[in-house]
């Protein structure tokens, strides 16, 4: 049962801030795209998951750009994390990830994204999702998400449309982990005999909940927090919600856990999660 949920603190400058991370996001996902036509070889890291070039240069240019703008908030990365660069976050920072769905970017499926997110006292209150192969782009504030047509590098997105959740339907549609479907993921459906499931990599899921194209998102696999939380602003902000198993909703910049997530369920319509 939802407990309810811990809405974002807005402030003056948040709908500045969230075009700039989306303008960041298409600059990085051009190099991204640069990377993806000629075929980059993937890597693995020390803790088992793969790494590529465009991760690298694409959070190079991230980080960049952040410092040039926000000089006081820090950022937490997956990459320099990854290193050991971690720096110490207080009541706001930047999480980025660089490429998130380096697995589909190395299957060459187009379902992986640019993520960059701010959090304010544990809540992501702006974010940036790019998907360049889908050509399309979400920005958060508070109580505004938006979606675009926008191809990677493009200086000057298009039309902007307000976004929210629909009305989860009987029987609900589901986004499910294309590389990371576990068994508790399928028996929670199952329980609830949600049949209609589509596979799907990267943070784009919270995105197609979040524009009202599927229902829920349930993961009872690992994640990070920099995996989730740009597509989870966009989410909240288009009116839907990410819950623990508790029912309560997830939190930012948990160190204790080395910045991992619990298990979770994504819901573009709140109510249905009563």
């Amino acid at each position: 049962m939802m407990t309810g949920q811990m809405l974002p603190v807005a402030k003056a400058g948040d709908e500045e801030m969230a075009e700039a991370l989306g303008r960041i996001a298409l600059k990085a996902a051009a190099i991204v795209m640069r990377a993806y036509e000629a075929h980059v070889p993937i890597r693995v890291k020390a803790d088992a998951s793969p790494v590529c070039e465009a991760d690298e240069r694409s959070e190079a240019l991230i980080l960049d750009e952040l410092a040039k703008l926000y000089p006081a908030i820090p950022v937490l990365a997956e990459e320099s994390i990854s290193r050991g660069d971690a720096p110490p976050v207080g009541g706001e920072f930047f999480l980025v990830d660089p490429l998130d769905g380096t697995r589909e970017f190395a299957a060459r499926n187009g379902e992986f994204t640019v993520n960059i997110a701010l959090i304010r006292n544990g809540v992501p209150v702006c974010g940036a999702v790019s998907a360049p192969v889908m050509e399309r782009l979400w920005i958060a504030s508070p109580g505004r998400a938006l979606h675009m047509r926008a191809k990677a590098g493009e200086e000057s997105p298009g039309r902007a449309d307000v976004i929210h959740g629909r009305t989860c339907p009987t029987p609900p549609t589901a986004y499910v982990s294309r590389s990371s479907l576990d068994p508790l993921t399928v028996g929670w459906l199952a329980e609830r005999s949600i049949t209609h499931r589509v596979p799907m990599g990267s943070s784009v899921k919270f995105c197609l909940l979040a524009s009202g194209e599927a229902d829920v998102y349930p993961r009872f696999g690992p994640t990070m927090e920099w995996d989730t939380a740009a597509g989870d602003a966009v989410l909240r902000a288009a009116g839907g919600c990410v819950l623990d198993e508790s029912g309560k909703p997830l939190l930012y910049g948990k160190a204790a856990q080395n910045f991992g997530n619990p298990h979770f369920i994504a819901w573009g319509d709140p109510a249905a999660a009563r």
